[in-house]
Formats: structure tokens, C-alpha cells, sequence
């Protein structure tokens, strides 16, 4: 198969990972059915993750604008685990429109460049044909609303797929969504789910605590760790978003209304480490009282690498074939806040796995 040009905005964490797992899965050779840790899907279509290259990144910190993506992906603010070397890629982080994308509250971490931005839709959308991109990869910080659809414009223009990895609403954009059918765009959307995350265990454990005749009284789900997504969420206004999106993905699952509250903190010295703690109360046989507590620990962006390379797959897959808008059964699985939702990560499975097989248009 041939290799998938992406493009990513923004050159942070997850950047980083996404990155790494290029090279680590480069050459990798897979037997059918054998079980590769970090991958849901080793081969996709035909694709395999070695196949994904990264060939235009934006970004709008100092320490990282005009760096080669090997080296800026080390810079400053970024804290993730190093899991692969990466070599020189001859890929230059370009500067983008700051619009949004930087609050105040952000600049405790964020330098802002003095560099001139490249802030034109068109001049973005001409970079992103002139390097072939494929697909247009979203990692802006949460809450960036006008930057997010500044870069989609372009993407839109050049004929990139999408995916979109924050909780801005994109593929829930009924209006953008037809206008990307339209031009054969794909889009994954929105808001990552981890691989294994806070979101998708506790949608597995409160649909377990249903079909077992638990009667669910009240939840919450806590997360925190240390990098600047997490600080970037500690400010109320800018993590509505994230919390929104993180309660839409629990109530999917949930055939009645139950309290359920979510709480994003930030401790530094936790760098790309997020822990997830969840508590579930409810009433067992006879109305006696039960209640269930978790608590999960990861690399917070390798976390996502899994499933980002899906949604980069995926798209390319439907680029492939000719299909626009928006991957429901990809979305429905790789995403928090996605248009269709399934009653089970089993169901939204099997339906992405139909796509991309080609059973299903989407």
C-alpha cells in the first residue's frame, strides 16, 4: 500500500507519540490474527501504521517554529515518555494563527512565537496540497475554536480527510458534515477516546453494573495528571468542552438519568502520567447498597497513539474509495463525542471493523 501523508496542528504530546509509533512500528511484520501490543487494528485495510508519515506540522511556540519535527516533538512544554528514536525527518514546524489557540491562562506554559504566522486559509491549503497531505490531523489544545476551523477551511479547500482529536464540534457540525460529504472529505470526530481511558471504562462498567440489575444512584469520574492539556482544562472556560464531551460518552451508555460528575485536575509532577479514579454507587438486591471504585494509570498521549492511527487509516481508507463526511463507525469507536453512538464498544467495534472491510459505506 502506499504511505499516508498527514499533516498535524499542533506538535505536543500527542504529536509526539504519533510520531514515535511511525518509526517503532516501521517494518513491522504481522501475521493474521497476531496480537501487537498498542494496536487494536496492526493491519487496516491494508494499511499498516508504518505506513503513516508525517510531511507538514504547525505549531506556535518559540522553542519549536522552524525546528525539524525530530527535534521539536522534545521541546518544551512537551513531557512524554521516549519510546523510539526519531530521525531526522526534514519536516520544518511552520508557525499558525495563535487566534484562540492560547489563552492566557495557557501562557504560563505556551512561549508564543514573534514569528510571522502563515494565517491565510488559502496559503494553509496550498501547503497542504503542495506536500499531498492525505489527512489533516487535529491536536490544537482544547477549546481552540477558531483556530480548529481555520486549519478544517483549509482542509476542506485542499481535500484532506479529518480528524479530529478535541472537543470541538466537527463532525457533530451538521453543516460542515454535508459540506465535507460534498467535497469527498472524510471526518473521525470528535475528541479522542483514549485506548483504554477513563471514558471507555467507565461506559464498560456502568453498562455492566446495568445488565447485572445494579440501579445506578450516582457516579463521578476524577483525572488528573501533569501536562499542559491538564492545565489548559483546569480553566473552567476552556474545559467545558472536555467535560461535556467525557458526560456525553458515559450517558450513551445509560438508559435512565443518574447524577454523574467529572473532575479534571493537574499535579506537574505527574508530567505525561494520568490517573483516572472512578466511583459508582447503586442499589443491589433488596435495595441494599453497592458501590465499585477503579482506578487506572497510563502514558496520557501514548494512550491516544492507538487510536489515532486508526482515525489516520480510516480516513485514508474512505479517501480511497471515494467517501465523504462523516466515518460513523469510526467515530463511533474512536471518539468521545461522536454523532452516532453505540450502546457498546463491542457494537461500535464490529461496525468499524465493517467499514473498513468494506461491508458498510461508513
Amino acid at each position: 500500500m502506499s504511505e499516508i501523508r498527514i499533516a498535524t496542528l499542533g506538535v505536543g504530546n500527542c504529536a509526539n507519540s504519533l510520531v514515535q509509533g511511525t518509526y517503532y512500528y516501521k517494518g513491522l511484520k504481522v501475521k493474521k490474527g497476531e496480537i501487537v501490543p498498542g494496536l487494536m487494528h496492526p493491519d487496516l485495510g491494508g494499511y499498516k501504521v508504518g505506513d503513516i508519515k508525517t510531511v507538514v506540522a504547525f505549531d506556535v511556540d518559540e522553542r519549536k517554529i522552524g525546528k525539524d519535527l525530530s527535534e521539536a516533538i522534545w521541546a518544551k512544554p512537551n513531557c512524554t515518555a521516549k519510546f523510539c528514536d526519531v530521525p531526522k525527518t526534514g519536516v520544518k514546524v511552520l508557525m499558525g494563527p495563535v487566534m484562540d489557540g492560547v489563552s492566557e491562562h495557557l501562557k504560563y506554559y505556551v512561549k508564543v512565537s514573534n514569528a510571522k504566522p502563515i494565517d491565510d486559509v488559502d496559503a494553509v491549503a496550498k501547503i497542504l496540497k503542495d506536500a499531498k497531505v492525505d489527512v489533516v490531523v487535529n491536536n490544537l489544545p482544547t477549546a481552540s475554536e477558531k483556530a480548529t476551523w481555520f486549519y478544517l477551511e483549509a482542509a476542506l479547500k485542499a481535500g484532506c480527510g479529518i480528524v479530529n482529536g478535541i472537543p470541538v464540534l466537527v463532525a457533530n457540525n451538521k453543516e460542515f458534515a454535508a459540506r465535507a460529504e460534498k467535497a469527498k472529505v472524510p471526518v473521525v470526530g470528535d475528541d479522542y477516546k483514549s485506548q483504554l481511558g477513563g471514558t471507555v471504562l467507565d461506559r464498560d462498567l456502568l453498562r455492566m453494573c446495568v445488565q447485572r440489575g445494579i440501579k445506578i444512584t450516582k457516579s463521578y469520574q476524577l483525572n488528573y495528571g501533569g501536562n499542559t492539556d491538564f492545565w489548559n482544562l483546569t480553566d473552567w472556560q476552556r474545559g467545558k468542552t472536555k467535560h461535556a464531551s467525557k458526560k456525553r460518552g458515559v450517558d450513551a451508555v445509560m438508559p435512565y438519568e443518574a447524577p454523574f460528575s467529572v473532575n479534571v485536575s493537574q499535579l506537574e509532577v505527574l508530567d505525561d502520567d494520568k490517573i483516572c479514579r472512578i466511583e459508582i454507587w447503586g442499589e443491589n438486591f433488596g435495595g441494599t447498597p453497592i458501590s465499585l471504585e477503579a482506578k487506572l494509570r497510563v502514558v496520557d498521549s501514548c494512550n491516544s497513539g492507538g487510536v489515532i492511527v486508526d482515525g489516520i487509516r480510516c480516513c485514508k481508507l474512505a479517501l480511497d474509495r471515494g467517501i465523504g463526511g462523516v466515518l460513523e463507525s469510526a467515530s463511533a469507536y474512536l471518539s468521545k463525542s461522536a454523532p452516532v453512538q453505540y450502546g457498546s464498544e463491542d457494537e461500535a467495534r464490529q461496525a468499524m471493523d465493517e467499514f473498513i472491510a468494506g461491508k458498510r459505506n461508513k
